[in-house]
């Protein structure tokens, strides 16, 4: 029978932090209604003994009120009670997340820890060393090797200016020995004409009208 309708006994859930705190506002709100109904019974006795005169009808009146007084500073000392426990239950539920948050944090520090040892662990700081003396070695051969291939087998590796400046004077006195370029005898007249031509300039408008 306990298989089919289950059991009475059976346990039920334990109400969490949040819970309470739920419950608990849950309670103030419902004690702020009351409360503030009983400001608004107050306020209705208090216009009721303004417009009465002393005797046993104002009496009665402020009677009631007092007795509504009472009972607001009863329900003002329950939320009192009330907002501090809630403030106690939500100070402890921050300080169990931030528990949490902690070991949390903890924890990741822990593996990442365990997982850099581990890496670490497989590397050799002596073969990166002789690795990093094996690439200097290679790149001073490389260099090497450009400097030979790109060295020149006609120029000699040094010339001597004075030996330039030399052959240069000696390219010049060939030039005055052989006399001027037969380029620069193109503008000269030739030897069997008298006179030097002319230029004719054209007529001006002037000479033009004479003429016609």
């Amino acid at each position: 029978m306990n298989r089919i309708f289950g059991s009475s006994s059976s346990k039920k859930p334990k109400p969490t932090l949040q819970d309470a705190i739920n419950a608990t506002d849950a309670r103030i709100a419902s004690v702020e209604v009351k409360i503030k109904k009983l400001d608004g019974e107050l306020f209705r006795y208090k216009e009721q003994m303004s417009k009465l005169r002393s005797g046993p009808g104002k009496n009665a009146i402020q009677q009631r009120a007092l007795r509504v007084l009472q009972q607001k500073k009863l329900y003002e000392g329950q939320l009192s009670q009330l907002q501090q426990q809630t403030f106690n239950m939500e100070s402890a539920a921050l300080t169990t997340d931030n528990l949490r948050n902690t070991m949390a944090t903890v924890d990741a520090m822990k593996v990442a820890n365990k997982e850099m040892r581990k890496q670490y662990g497989k590397i050799d700081i002596d073969k990166i060393e002789n690795m990093h003396y094996d690439m200097e070695e290679l790149l001073e051969q490389a260099n090497e090797i450009q400097e030979s291939l790109g060295r020149s087998y006609a120029v000699p590796d040094e010339i001597d200016e004075a030996d330039l400046e030399a052959e240069l004077d000696a390219l010049q006195l060939e030039e005055e020995e052989e006399g001027p370029s037969y380029l620069s005898d193109l503008n000269k007249v030739p030897d069997f004409v008298d006179e030097t031509p002319v230029e004719l300039s054209e007529p001006t408008a002037k000479e033009a009208v004479k003429t016609t």
